[in-house]
């Protein structure tokens, strides 16, 4: 039984017309004729088959190396150019650098297998997907608000290559706020979430990426704000939370979103005609209501987690740049290559430094 396992498919078929001969139930010339083989070779297989049984049908050349195999020297070699200088290519290429460089021809196939038990190559078809749990949608209306930048020829061949600062609510996947800007900065960030926060107030929460405008590498454990970014220092002001997600699959919301943008946005804007960043931004307002009507949901809660701003709050003064400068003992500050003098409302009160 061992031994039928083994055989190959071509190899029971012959199996199979070879026991119909012993069993009178076909003749030897039909056999030749099903097999594609001389009477001569059939008579062989009948003697094999008499003296081992299936066993003597099965190729002797089976778990025998080639004898068209490459030495294990010239194996070894052609998988040490790869290492050292072809570890990220694939099969195909590498083949095609060590013929033109190396003069070494191998088949591509047989180079695969090479690079496959080597471990330095694997088939796309044993690649592991990551999967990725999905998250649930918040439950409230401003409990959480995904921001994203997305680099796009918005306006096609009619204008210059932007970015559109998307705002986008994670219960109801409602668009809460469109600034098109030159690139994706802190300043039309602060100056987006500005308008935001005085048309909707202020989110529990907002769920960025790890863009530079968001997350500071160079945190202090003594000082919380001195870890932060402008826009992290602005948010922190203001009681807002930020949240930097690991990859773009965890806010996959705003990730669609941007996806659906640049095919209807694009082509609202194209039959407008609209080819400037200011007229963009005056028509975000009319795209978004139509955007919203049709692709918004109702939340799960309807209570909006919107906060007005505290009386001692100031939005001015939090969405803007600030920076810790040393006053010298000339009383004078030293910014951007500029010295600044401040001179004393109360000069008999001013401290003198020694």
């Amino acid at each position: 039984m061992s031994c039928l396992i083994t055989m190959s498919q071509k190899e029971l078929h012959r199996l199979e017309l070879i026991q119909k001969i012993r069993d009178e139930r076909l003749s030897v010339v039909k056999a030749a004729e099903r097999l594609d083989l001389s009477r001569s070779q059939v008579h062989r297989l009948l003697q094999a088959y008499d003296q081992y049984g299936p066993a003597g049908l099965v190729s002797k050349k089976r778990s025998q190396p080639s004898n068209r195999r490459h030495s294990e020297e010239f194996r070894n070699a052609a998988l040490d150019l790869i290492r050292e200088r072809y570890l990220d290519f694939g099969p195909t290429l590498a083949r095609e650098k060590l013929i033109e460089l190396h003069r070494i021809s191998v088949a591509k196939e047989t180079l695969r297998q090479w690079m496959t038990e080597a471990g330095i190559w694997i088939s796309r078809r044993e690649r592991k997907k990551r999967v990725f749990q999905p998250r649930g949608r918040r439950d409230c209306f401003g409990e959480l608000v995904q921001i994203d930048g997305s680099h796009h020829w918005w306006f096609e061949n009619r204008g210059p290559k932007c970015a559109l600062l998307v705002y986008i609510d994670d219960a109801t996947g409602k668009l809460l706020h469109l600034r098109f800007a030159g690139s994706e900065n802190t300043f039309d960030y602060l100056h987006a979430t500005k308008a935001y926060l005085q048309q909707w107030g202020k989110p529990l929460a907002f769920y960025s990426d790890k863009h530079g405008v968001f997350r500071s590498t160079h945190a202090s454990e003594k000082d919380r704000t001195s870890g932060l970014t402008q826009f992290g220092r602005a948010l922190y002001e203001l009681n807002i939370d930020i949240i930097c997600a690991n990859t773009p699959q965890a806010k996959g919301r705003v990730e669609r979103a941007n996806q659906t943008l640049q095919d209807r946005l694009v082509k609202e804007m194209r039959l407008r005609g609209i080819d400037t960043i200011e007229a963009a931004n005056a028509y975000a307002a009319e795209f978004i209501a139509d955007f919203n009507a049709r692709f918004g949901k109702p939340p799960r809660n309807p209570k909006d987690m919107h906060r007005p701003l505290a009386d001692h709050e100031n939005l001015d003064g939090a969405m803007c740049r600030k920076e810790v400068r040393t006053l010298s003992q000339s009383h004078c500050v030293t910014t951007r290559c500029c010295s600044f003098s401040i001179r004393p409302r109360f000069p008999d009160l001013w401290p003198v430094r020694k």
